[in-house]
Parts: C-alpha cells; structure tokens; sequence
C-alpha cells in the first residue's frame, strides 16, 4: 500500500447491487452493517470470504464497508465479492489483478446475464400458448 486512500467501488449480478467502501483499518468486514464472521448464510460468507483469502495479508490492513440490495442472497455475495475484487486490484495492483483474473474471472468482471422478461399474453418468457385446433 502506497498511501492511505478511500476505494469506492460497485459490484452486480442479476438483479444485485453491491457498493463498497475500503479504507485502511484492522481488517473489518461489514455487510449491511453485520460482521463477515456472523453473516448467514454460511455459502454466502464463504463466498464473499473468497477475495479476501486469496489476497492474504492486506486483508487484514483495511476495512471494507458494503451496502448490497436487491436480487437474492447467493447473487448478493457474488455481487459483494465482485466489488470486493475491484477494490482490492485496485490496491494492490496488476499482480493482485492477475492473480484474481486467474482463480476466477468474475471477481472483476460482471456477469451480465439476468431473467428474460415475461412477454405480455404468454404464462412466461419462453413458453407459448397453446394452441387448440378443434
């Protein structure tokens, strides 16, 4: 770390939206205002976890602050570990960007896919109606 800076970055998937904000500190997780450690569910916490591993010891020299809302609880934590990997290559650099593109790539890069809309007249996105001919 060069020097100490504010880091605010976004993260998404489907309809989750994940803001964040990372500054020198003690290595404090808080999501929506709860510890990483006692947030539930435990798949979640092991996905939002996973940034954090892999970078090792800077994790423990800042504090990150998330606000996330909207979709569910899986696409939340990968909206959450998305902006968690922004802000740390932005830390630490191209070596951390590489290392982060390599184990998984939507840690930096968004994953645009979301539910197709339903079309009017019709009982969901793809499906017809059916058709009687007698």
């Amino acid at each position: 770390m060069t020097k100490a800076k504010v880091i605010h970055t976004s993260g998404t998937r489907k309809r989750s939206v994940a803001r964040l904000t990372l500054k020198p500190g003690k290595g404090l997780v808080r999501v929506n205002g709860v510890m990483l450690d006692n947030f539930e569910p435990s798949l979640a916490r092991m996905k939002i976890k996973e940034p954090l591993l892999l970078v090792g010891e800077m994790a423990s020299k800042v504090h990150i602050d998330v606000n996330v809302y909207g979709g569910g609880v899986i696409s939340q934590a990968e909206a959450v570990r998305q902006a968690m990997g922004k802000a740390l290559s932005e830390l630490g650099g191209e070596k951390i960007k590489r290392m982060l593109i390599k184990y998984d790539r939507s840690l930096l890069v968004a994953d645009t896919r979301y539910k197709e809309t339903r079309k009017p007249n019709d009982s969901k996105a793809r499906a017809k109606r059916q058709k009687s001919y007698r």
